[in-house]
């Protein structure tokens, strides 16, 4: 004979809700590992960007002084201006640089979002045939 639970409508409605949790189970685990990669990204971003920053500062000051040291005697100020304004038109494009780089284009969650949207065209497609 055959086991109501197991055939029929109710089998087919338990069926689908089992494929249904392990397919957002799948999309949950898929998130989580595109946040990791994302977490360890920014934070690998940052942390040698921070010792750039250090190593950028020492070198500035050390040229800066060692160029205003040179001209002390007639082109004080003017040594002390020229360095001034190359080293924030520097820092300006390193900031530049730093954000293009920082910026995804894809998306955060790029991976999961396209899963999903194949999701929804998997069954759209197979509602329309069925």
């Amino acid at each position: 004979m055959h086991d109501p639970q197991t055939n029929g409508l109710f089998g087919s409605v338990r069926q689908l809700m089992a494929t249904a949790l392990e397919m957002v189970q799948v999309r949950i685990e898929l998130i989580g590992t595109e946040l990791e990669f994302e977490k360890r990204r920014l934070f690998d971003g940052f942390l040698c960007a921070a010792i750039a920053m250090v190593f950028l500062i020492v070198g500035v000051l050390l040229l800066c002084s060692t160029i205003i040291w040179m001209f002390w005697e007639g082109y004080r100020l003017a040594a002390m201006g020229v360095m001034a304004v190359l080293c924030l038109g520097i820092a300006g494009v390193l900031l530049m640089q730093a954000r293009k780089r920082l910026h995804n284009p894809l998306g955060m969650f790029h991976a999961s979002t396209s899963e999903l949207e194949r999701d929804k065209e998997s069954l759209q497609s197979s509602k329309s045939h069925g």
